[in-house]
């Protein structure tokens, strides 16, 4: 199992944070995608997080996905199905979480980690956050985070995404319901979810918890369905072309 990377969590003022960090473009290895799954059920719980804001660390990639290395060392249905069941997870408990989570998005974000951004209930990014789903290039598809992306983008952008594999600029994030606002800065970036989250962190918890259900409504069968597509994926991992995909970018 790949140990790399950490995940580092406080509370302040109402405002729960959630960082990860990678040395491989932040990406989501089992024990991260286990760690921040954790954490959210943890701060949905505590009466002290008012709101969580998601973020990864670096001034790079938001969140390059699925750890490569991870995906080569799995040999069987079982195992590819539980790796994909950290990323079903991680959904489920965003979508659960009674408080709203507010996603940052600095940088490149590809796969699991357009999952994230889709599944945050307020989004913000910079103009360099430029997102990806290369899951079919690789023999693959955006099974489990698909349902989230959908939801957020609609059927079509969701399919062009798909097929295309291609990257997209923040800017056609953002017209296609991905991104609520897109920032020139860092900075910019930085000061608007620290404006944003205090305001959140001082309503009433409960009404939020209400709301949070109304925006989530008709998602009910994701626990399910979120299996279902990891099982998908689980059986396609085990392909060689996946392999071979893997192994050449890898050496590239």
């Amino acid at each position: 199992m790949d140990k790399s990377g950490k995940v580092n969590v406080n509370i302040i003022n109402g405002i729960a944070s959630i960082s990860f960090s990678h040395p491989k473009s932040n990406s989501l290895p089992s024990r991260l995608l286990k760690e921040i799954t954790n954490y959210i059920y943890q701060f949905g719980e505590d009466e002290k997080a008012h709101v969580i804001v998601i973020r990864s660390e670096g001034e790079k990639s938001f969140c390059a996905g699925a750890s490569f290395d991870e995906l080569l060392e799995i040999k069987d249905y079982k195992t590819g199905k539980e790796f994909f069941m950290g990323f079903a997870r991680l959904l489920n408990a965003m979508r659960k979480c009674p408080k709203f989570i507010i996603a940052r998005i600095h940088g490149k974000a590809v796969g699991g980690g357009v999952g994230i951004a889709a599944a945050a209930d307020y989004t913000m990014a910079t103009n360099e956050a430029s997102v990806r789903l290369s899951e079919l290039a690789l023999g693959l598809g955006p099974f489990v985070v698909g349902p989230a992306i959908e939801r957020k983008i609609g059927k079509t952008n969701f399919i062009t995404m798909s097929i295309d594999a291609e990257w997209h600029d923040a800017f056609w994030a953002k017209q296609a319901g991905l991104y609520t606002k897109v920032f020139a800065t860092i900075h910019d970036l930085d000061e608007a979810i620290s404006s944003l989250a205090k305001k959140i962190a001082s309503c009433s918890p409960q009404a939020v918890a209400e709301m949070k259900k109304v925006f989530w409504q008709g998602t009910e069968n994701w626990d399910s369905l979120l299996e279902e597509r990891a099982e998908i994926s689980g059986r396609l991992v085990l392909g060689e072309y996946t392999k071979n995909y893997i192994r050449n970018f890898k050496k590239s």
